[in-house]
């Protein structure tokens, strides 16, 4: 069969590239083609626009490319159309994609699935009616999504478990962890987030944050993959601050406490059992912080904290999120009594994700839906 994936970011590509191989393994027929990066090429997709070109975040920057993104929606419908795909499969990056998925549905070329589902839950829930009308099935990767679209929206939806936990126990499996510093310092890892914006917003302040600690600690900064690195040197050049590109996993795996910005990044470094501040800068932080509860429909921001429907991991946000708040709490998890709470939390959110193999449980459901549906 031919399978058609869309991911606009670099944690969208390396889960659909994980998808693209298990579906490899199902359907020796299988083809690909995506608008995706460098790990879905690996796999053997044909790669007609890489994510570089469609990531956009924040209402200025996307206004400001909104040729480019309205060039990249024709290009990737136009693409579509022309291959006819037996499915278009979407990954995450919902702003694109339900547009994507609204064109397909509409012309009726092939159905659409949605591995890793949209955070309506989070805001924009009145997205649920562009799911139902135009997504035929929604794969995901998070349980309290479960309740969230079968109980409160009656919409039925597949959890197949969570394919960081999965990644995260490959590495660890084929990477065994520093049993000791030795003569090295500890380190500190510093997650400031895959997009320029996010970049901008919060490294310089985990930066002032960790200052004065280099004598003691090693700070790592992991490099975006597709951040260039000019674009980092503009704040870490007045740090002592090491970058490192491609090495997450590596770094997770000897940090001792980390600064990240929220995302999937805070679940991988809780799955490394690595401490950490969750750090979130925005714009008009006051007024923010007090229409928080308006703005979301959730209490936590971290995927560490929503999995585990309670507080374990401190999240700075808003008007909470200060250099004096970020250091003060990075020295809370360094050792004591709230690294251990941490270290103990981390345990039920590793429970509460179960222990299924999320590319390879999706890639046989879609098989399967796939054969009755066009061979029933």
């Amino acid at each position: 069969m031919k399978y058609y994936l869309i991911a606009g970011e670099a944690s969208g590509d390396l889960h659909a590239s994980r998808l693209i191989a298990a579906l490899r393994q199902t359907d020796a027929q299988a083809e690909f083609r995506c608008f995706g990066g460098d790990l879905m090429a690996a796999e053997g997709a044909t790669l007609v626009k890489h994510y570089r070109e469609l990531a956009y975040m924040g209402f200025i920057p996307v206004l400001l490319h909104l040729r480019t993104i309205l060039r990249n929606m024709r290009q990737c419908k136009e693409d579509i159309a022309a291959w006819h795909p037996d499915v278009v499969i979407l990954v995450d990056y919902p702003g694109f994609n339900l547009s994507i998925a609204k064109y397909v549905k509409a012309q009726g070329i092939c159905p659409v699935y949605y591995y890793i589902s949209p955070k309506i839950w989070a805001w924009k829930e009145y997205r649920i009616k562009q799911i139902r009308r135009d997504v035929d099935e929604l794969f995901s990767i998070l349980p309290f999504e479960v309740p969230f679209f079968e109980e409160k929206h009656h919409y039925p939806i597949h959890y197949v478990g969570n394919p960081t936990k999965n990644e995260v126990e490959e590495f660890l499996s084929t990477h065994p962890r520093p049993s000791g510093t030795g003569d090295h310092k500890p380190v500190i890892a510093l997650l400031a987030g895959s997009r320029k914006q996010e970049i901008k917003d919060n490294l310089p302040a985990m930066l002032a944050a960790v200052k004065g600690m280099e004598t003691t600690y090693r700070i790592v900064l992991a490099g975006a993959p597709a951040i260039e690195a000019d674009y980092y040197r503009q704040f870490t050049k007045d740090h002592d601050v090491e970058v490192v590109y491609n090495q997450t996993y590596q770094l997770l795996s000897e940090a001792h406490a980390a600064l990240v910005t929220s995302g999937t990044a805070t679940l991988e470094t809780a799955l490394f059992d690595v401490p950490q501040v969750v750090c979130y800068e925005t714009p008009l932080p006051w007024l923010i912080g007090r229409l928080r509860k308006l703005i979301l429909q959730v209490k936590y921001i971290s995927l560490v904290n929503l999995v585990a429907d309670r507080e374990v991991v401190r999240e700075l946000v808003a008007d909470t999120f200060s250099v004096e708040n970020i250091r003060s709490e990075l020295n809370k998890i360094i050792d004591g009594p709230a690294r251990e709470s941490m270290l103990s939390g981390y345990k039920e959110v590793r429970r509460r994700l179960g222990d299924q193999c999320a590319p390879e449980q999706t890639a046989q459901i879609i098989y399967t839906l796939l054969n009755n549906h066009y061979f029933n």
